[in-house]
Formats: structure tokens, sequence, C-alpha cells
């Protein structure tokens, strides 16, 4: 594993300790903690920290704690190290970390580890982050860290849900930064410097014998976020210190001399310029001018986009375009040199974004704080999903735009959608297996009817694996292809609706269960060897990815190829082995996803005139050739046409020049030519396709479920899945154990009976199970067992069961028939597939889970952020319109 070694950058730490408070028991351990470890911090064996980049900070009010994050995350720019040692106190849930300080009250003047601690870190402009909290209930704190999304380490004093301070601890500072400032201090031996893993496995070995206030095994906890390396806390070693290294040495110096050069020049001017005409007053320059606070722009994208504009969006930042005096700005609004905007950027599946813009006058009113809305769109929670409202939004197509316009009132609508067109292209693609390449196809101007024919029974006999249409903006580019481009003529502006017969024969090969996922990368994760997703993923790398075809887009299969960061699998050291690889072929005239840009005007706004013109000076920074048009090329994408209408070739240092990315970079751009009556009617026939489907989602609802936040995100993933029910996607939802009958392992209990519609039902009985789990093992072949019996019995041929569960308890005392008994009852007709969410901390990883997915022919999601989604988009396949084997 690589090491990040931060010496020589411009590093923070911050050290919130709490000891005093007014309204809490004073914790008089932590006194010292602050001071330990600035020492230790910056002692030169250490060698990482100076003295002016530690900073102390003892709280007595929550903006104080505000104020100290808003200013390390604004100067860090290597590694930010923030320390919290104090009073913790969580939720009934186990959820909704609080940080006390010195006037915090039980429920009252708390800092939010969620909502403000980790916003803060989130626009950090550190390469590498590391959170050390101590406080009661720091290991609950896994669960919102998880959707950050900068490169983040969090290490977690305790395990979940226990208190750690018994207030008894001696001087010289509390139990646990004791230990830690003991491995940062001496180093480890045979080891020359002392990384986040070391410290947290020494930790683990220092702690074996204490306990916690509550007489548990203290257990210190770590998490990862977005990061495949390990960070250099500390350069101490017993042994001998091997020398600095020259780079780091020179990196030392030109800081150095980078924050002196201006102050050595005045020294040198008061020194040779005579002073012939009286005395000079120099005031020497110490800070640069004060700069005013940067305009927020919120830029929403689809979750595929999300990293590369994400760093599009740092470039333009840290650009000169950023520093220049904007439209309608006064004289003196701004220091020469300030940042005229900062960007935030996040992301959501396409559904949720066209929720969010149909009910755009509830998404103002919650953002407002006056939650208002109209009667019909009060199932939506559009601040929570897709979030704050957008000053900008690139979706993957203008597909996407035009569906989002089709969903929105006519009239009364307070958000209006401006499309100032593309900024970068990405042509679709269909990825196969290199070792079945189509030998009588041209890759790069290939029909979908030659396509089809080549992956079908009778040759390549390959699985179609699409996006989901109503999820991914990629799955309904794809979609419109297949239906409108089928022989490979162009897409008109205007035309008829998709033939029926077509859409069926289409839908018919991208059939089989679980092939449509949330977005491509998602998809290709499952692909990719070694993937720890049983059935669509350990399964699908190991067996399925030799017999797939993944409808993607360019970019996301290079990315894939070459071993980059693909949806949540991380980057890996090099590309993947030849046979491992996907070979691009471009369907004949499909259009390329466009990524346009919408500018977003909320009607009302006081700075209205501000956003725009800080949204136009971004769009023309990211369609400029020297500016993010870089950027965007070297993230993969095809830049925007020039003034003489050419799509040009992908720049230097673009991956799609690698030969190893199994792509064409001259294979040609297709501009987006449908209008949105076609679109319209290309997702009506897709939907006319999906037979009716009937879903039951099976929780597990014992005690366990609370431990380390697992239930919070249990209840969003279980309403992430009701969001797909409708008309024709019925639905029922039972939790196990059955409180009423717990001696009985196969009982369950009936919160939503089957057949019901309505998603709002089932997300209230999801609500209620917060306060009703039950205190018994939760049995889950045996529950199991009474659910596939149930679904057998429903009748139809498009039924599946969502199991969502912490741990199967139930290998103590079951009987020897039960698991072939739910061999049998899956093996036999209809099939019934059996879609997994895992929350326990093997993930998918084990022999049960595997087995459930390879049997029923389902899959199993391992519990992270992205689950959610990648749940819903299996979901989506199940109203195929047939099963059969490709």
């Amino acid at each position: 594993m690589s090491e990040y070694d931060a010496r020589g950058k411009v590093n923070r730490a911050l050290l919130i300790c709490v000891s005093d408070y007014s309204n809490l028991r004073p914790l008089p351990a932590v006194k010292d903690n602050a001071e330990a470890l600035e020492r230790v911090l910056t002692d030169p064996a250490t060698d990482l920290f100076t003295r002016d980049e530690v900073r102390i900070c003892t709280p007595q009010e929550p903006w104080e704690v505000e104020q100290a994050l808003d200013e390390v995350a604004a100067e860090a720019r290597g590694l930010l190290l923030v320390y919290f040692s104090g009073h913790g106190r969580v939720g009934s849930d186990g959820g909704n970390l609080q940080l006390m300080v010195g006037a915090s009250e039980r429920r009252h003047k708390t800092v939010s580890w969620q909502d403000l601690v980790l916003r803060y870190l989130d626009n950090a402009r550190a390469d590498r982050i590391v959170i050390i909290l101590e406080c009661c209930y720091a290991g609950n704190a896994g669960e919102a860290f998880y959707s950050s999304r900068k490169p983040m380490s969090l290490l977690m004093a305790a395990q979940p849900n226990r208190r750690i301070f018994s207030g008894d601890e001696p001087a010289g500072g509390s139990v646990f930064t004791r230990a830690v400032t003991r491995v940062l201090e001496r180093g480890i031996a045979d080891r020359q410097s002392v990384t986040f893993d070391d410290l947290v496995q020494e930790l683990r070995a220092e702690l074996a014998d204490e306990r916690t206030p509550m007489d548990d095994a203290w257990e210190p906890r770590s998490a990862k976020q977005n990061t495949t390396d390990d960070v250099i806390l500390s350069f101490a070693t017993p042994g001998a210190r091997p020398p600095v290294p020259l780079r780091i040495r020179l990196r030392r110096w030109l800081n150095l001399l980078r924050a002196h050069w201006i102050r050595l020049l005045l020294i040198l001017a008061i020194i040779f310029v005579p002073a012939t005409g009286g005395i000079v007053l120099l005031n020497l320059p110490g800070d640069a001018p004060a700069c005013r606070p940067a305009l927020e722009l919120r830029l929403l994208t689809a979750p595929e986009a999300e990293p590369a504009l994400r760093q599009a969006a740092f470039d333009y930042e840290m650009s000169g375009a950023n520093t220049r005096p904007l439209d309608g700005e006064g004289a003196g609004d701004h220091a020469d040199g300030c940042r005229r905007a900062q960007i935030t950027v996040y992301s959501a599946a396409k559904d949720q974004t066209d929720r969010g813009f149909a009910a755009a006058g509830r998404w103002q009113g919650e953002a407002q704080g006056a939650g208002s809305g109209t009667p019909d769109d009060q199932g939506t929670g559009p601040l929570y999903r897709p979030g704050p409202q957008p000053d900008l939004w690139i979706p993957e197509s203008t597909a996407d735009y035009d569906e989002a316009r089709r969903g929105m009132p006519a009239t009364g609508s307070p958000a209006a959608l401006h499309n100032t067109g593309p900024v970068a292209y990405t042509p679709l693609v269909v990825g196969i297996p290199w070792a079945k390449r189509l030998n009588d196809v041209e890759p790069a101007d290939a029909s979908w009817r030659d396509l089809l024919t080549g992956t079908d029974g009778g040759h390549r006999r390959l699985k179609l694996l699409r996006p989901s249409p109503v999820l991914s903006g990629t799955g309904l580019l794809h979609t419109v292809g297949l239906y409108l481009a089928a022989d490979g003529t162009a897409i008109g502006p205007s035309g008829t609706a998709p033939d029926p017969a077509l859409a069926d024969h289409a839908e018919s090969r991208l059939s089989a269960p679980g092939s449509q996922y949330a977005g491509s990368t998602e998809l290709l994760c499952s692909l990719r060897p070694g993937s720890d997703d049983p059935g669509g993923g350990a399964a699908a790398g190991s067996k399925d990815a030799g017999t797939s075809a993944p409808l993607v887009s360019e970019k996301s299969l290079a990315d894939f190829n070459l071993g980059r960061a693909t949806g949540s699998c991380p980057a890996l050291a090099s590309p993947l082995a030849l046979g491992d690889r996907y070979v691009a072929y471009y369907p004949k005239n499909v259009p390329a996803l466009d990524h346009p840009l919408i500018r977003v005007a909320w009607r009302g706004a006081a700075d209205a005139a501000a956003r725009q013109a800080a949204v136009e000076r971004f769009a023309q920074w990211l369609r400029d050739p020297g500016g993010g048009q870089r950027t965007l090329s070297e993230q993969g994408y095809r830049g925007v046409s020039g003034n003489d209408g050419a799509t040009p070739q992908p720049a230097k240092g673009s991956p799609l020049l690698d030969s190893r990315a199994e792509t064409d970079p001259h294979a040609r751009v297709v501009p987006f030519a449908a209008d949105p009556d076609q679109v319209a009617k290309v997702l009506d026939g897709y939907n006319k396709a999906q037979k009716s489907s009937q879903l039951l989602i099976l929780m597990d609802a014992s005690t366990s479920m609370a431990d380390g936040g697992k239930l919070p995100r249990a209840l969003r993933a279980a309403s992430r899945v009701l969001e797909m029910a409708g008309a024709h996607h019925t639905y029922g939802l039972w939790t196990f154990p059955d409180r009423e009958h717990s001696d009985d392992r196969s009982a369950v209990r009936t919160a939503v009976p089957l057949g019901s519609t309505d998603p709002a039902r089932g997300k209230a009985a999801l609500e209620r199970m917060s306060g009703g789990l039950v205190e018994h093992g939760a049995a889950m072949e045996e529950a199991l067992t009474t659910a596939v019996r149930t679904m057998k019995k429903a009748g139809g041929t498009n039924n599946a069961i969502v199991l969502i569960l912490d741990e199967d308890d139930g290998g103590p005392g079951r009987a020897a028939d039960v698991e072939k008994t739910l061999t049998g009852l899956l093996k036999d007709g209809p099939e019934v597939p059996v879609l997994t969410l895992a929350m326990g901390r093997s993930g998918c990883d084990t022999f049960a889970l595997q087995w459930l997915a390879g049997t029923s022919n389902g899959r199993c999601v391992s519990d992270g952020p992205t689950a959610p989604d990648q749940l819903a988009g299996l979901v989506a396949s199940i109203g195929a319109a047939a099963k059969e084997e490709q």
C-alpha cells in the first residue's frame, strides 16, 4: 500500500478539547490532552507539523468550533488532522452524533458531527484528512462518515454505542490519548514511520487490557473513505532514522522562500535605495488583504460525473478566472486576487433529480425553512435528496434535461431552467469481453442490429447489461439509441413512436435479473475481478464478467480497463490484465452524452444577478481549451466543438489515448438530435415493455441493527427501494423476528401487506421501526423460507425479495432441514431472485450470502454510501419482459 507523506506541505492540526462543562459532568482527564498532543505533533522526531500549524480550541459555544474548522479547512493543503476530546451523545436510534462543547445541554448548543464537522471537512482543500474522535459513542460516527467525498481516515476511540470516559483517569491525559501520544512519540519497532493503519493496530494492542466504564472490552475502530493509501502521522522510530529525502528538503526550502520573498525584497530595497528626499516609511506586508466570503454555487450532477466535476470545480476556484471582477460587481466589492465563487458539487440519481425539479416549490420552501409545497409533492423530500437547491445542473445528456422539464408544472414553478449547451461529450459504447470480440462487426461503426445479433445465443451468447433508464442518464440514452437507431440510421429532430415489437425485442435481451444498475460505474464495478459484491460482484467478477456485455459510456469503460476508481471500487495499482478488459463497440448514430450546463434561476433570490454572473463565468471557463476543457479531457471526456464545428480529438494526457483503455479516440461523436417528444415516447415504450412485478421487502428488525448506526442506513435503503413501486410494481414489507412469536424462528411480522402500490404507506411503517426493534436474534434462513414460499404461491413470473439484514443469527439451534428446504424452494420454479443488502461487518463476503445470491439468481450489495442506489437499480430490473438466459 502506498503511503502519503505530507512533510513540507501546508499542514494543519486542530485539537478540540473540552474538559469543563456548565451543564454536564466535567472531564478532568481531558485537560492535559491538548498540550500533550501538541507537544508530540510538533516534536522534531515526529517531523510533520510546525508549531504554527497546530491550533488548540477549547470551545464554550458551537460557533467557536465552526470558526476553527472554517479556518483550518481553508488553510490546509497537505494533511489536515482534526482531533476532538470531550463528551458525545447520540439519538435513540444510535445516529446523529453530537459533540458537546462547554455550554452544551443534553439537546441544545451541540456540534453536529454530520451536518457541521463533515460539511466543513468535505469542502477542505487538504490532500488528506485524518479525524480522531475521543468521546462517548465515537464509534457511531462511521455511518455519516461514509457519505463524505474527500479522502478521509477516521479513528474512533471505541466501538459503537459505548461510553468511554469514567472521569477517574490519572493526570497526564485520558487513557486513549495517552496511548495515541505514546505511539506517535516513540514509533514502532522495525518501522521507519507510524501510519494511520499502524496507529490503529498499536492502539488495539495498547488498550487490549482496558475496559470501558460499561465494563466492555475497549476496541478502537477505524474507517477510510475515498482513499486507497495510508497516511503517515509520525516519522519517529526506535531505530536509526533514515535521512530526509531530497524532494522533502527542497519542498520545505521552497515553502520557506515563498513565505518570505516579498519581505526580503523590501528589506533589500531599504538598503539599496538612497534616501535622498527624506525618510521613507515602509509598512511591511503581513497578511494578505482580507477577502469577503466567496459566493457559494451549488452544482448538481449525476453520480458518474461527480468526481470529474469536483476536480473541475476545484481547478476553477484556484484559477485566475475566478479572481477577475464579475459583471455588475461594484468597485471595492472584492480585493484584488480574491476568489469570487466557491463551488459545492453533489449528485443524485436521475429519478430523484426529476422529482426535485417537479416539486421545486417544496424544494425552495424547505431550503427557506417554510416546508411549503403543493399537495401533489408531499411524498418528496428534495432537500434530503437530491440535496440543496442547485445554481447549476450538469446532467448526463440533454435527454435528462428534457425529461426534467416535462415533469415540471407548466406554470408556477419557482425554478427556471436555462440550457446553455454542452460542456463535454462521451460516446456510448457496448463493452465486449476481449476474448469474445465480434470479428464480423466494425467496433467504431456497428449498428445496434449487428450488435444484438453478434451477442445472441447463436453467436457470442452474451448478457447485455444496462444501467436503469429510470435512474441513469446513460441508461436512458442507451435506450433511446436502441429504440430509435436500431438499424444505424441517424435520429432526426422529430419522428414517430418506437416500434413496440422492436422495444419488446430489445428489452428481452436486457432482461437478466439484476441487469439494471444505478449507473455505468456501479455496473462496471460489479464486474471488476475480485469485486466483493457476490452475485453482482465476486460472482460476476469471476464468472459473469466474461459472459456479459455492459452498455456504458466510453469514459467509464476506459476507467474500468485502466484500473481507475470506478463507482464504489477504488483505483487499482495498474490496468486490468488483457483478458479481463472489455473492448469498446460504438453503436452507429447513437447520440453521445453531451453533459449540458443548465443554469437554474430561483424566483425571489436576492442575489440572482450575482449568481447568474458567477455561473456564466464558470460555464465560460469550462468551455475554455486552456481551462475546464483541459481538466475534463484529463478525466476521460471528449471536448466540445471548436469554432470549425469539429469535435476536438482527446488532448495530451487523456486516458483515451492509452491503448490499454480499449477505446477508439477517433470514433465519431454524434450530437444529440432527438426532441423531447421522442424521449417521452421512448420512456413510454420502455414502460410498456416491462411486465407487472411484485416485490417483498424483508427487513431484519433485531436490536443489533442499531449498532454502529446501521438502522438509519438500512431504513434509507428500504425507502429508496419503495420509490421504485408504482401501479404495475406492487410490494409488501415484512420484518423479522416477530416480537409476538419470538419462539417461532420462521415467524415474520407484516408491516405492509403484499399488493400495496403507495410508497408512503411503506415509508410510514419504516419510520415506526426505529422504536420497535426486537430483542431477539434474526434467523435469516427461517424467515426467508417463509418469504420464498409465500412469493412462490403469489403467482406471476416477476416476483422478487429484497432482504436487508445485519447478519444471520440463526446458526445456533437451527434445524438441519431448514437449509435443504430453502434450497429446494429457491431452485424450483417460478424463479424468485433474492436481492440482499448486507449491513454486517463482513458485507457480502460470507458463504451464506454468496450461496443465496447464486442459488436464487439474485445479487448482494454491501453497505456503503452507494448501496441505496445500487439496490434501487437492481430492483428496477424485476419487471423485465422475459427471463430467458441469453
